[in-house]
């Protein structure tokens, strides 16, 4: 082989590397860059879920809550109604005292 072919054959093997090494380094760039969208997509998606968990977290807080609170107003209820009611009872006795006391 002649000095002119080698040296050909040495420069079209460097612009091979070069071509190659140039095409892996934007590769390379490409990964990192749909590595770094994916990784910001499953942070969102992450936040996104967290907040949707703890939304039907307070939710059923809020329904469980409610049920309380609703058993404890009927028995609220209950009470005044009997309070109430024996307050009507008691009503014609406590005037009848009262008149009495006057009276003498």
């Amino acid at each position: 082989m002649a000095r002119d072919d080698i040296l050909r054959t040495i420069k079209d093997a460097e612009a091979d590397a070069s071509a190659t090494l140039s095409k892996a380094e934007s590769e390379s760039s490409n990964i990192v860059s749909k590595a770094r969208a994916e990784a910001a997509q499953s942070v969102a998606d992450g936040r996104a879920q967290a907040l949707a968990d703890a939304q039907a977290m307070i939710d059923d807080a809020r329904k469980a809550a409610q049920k309380d609170a609703n058993k404890v107003s009927k028995k609220g209820d209950k009470s005044i109604k009997s309070i109430h009611s024996d307050g009507e009872k008691n009503r014609v006795k406590a005037v009848g005292v009262v008149l009495d006391v006057f009276k003498a």
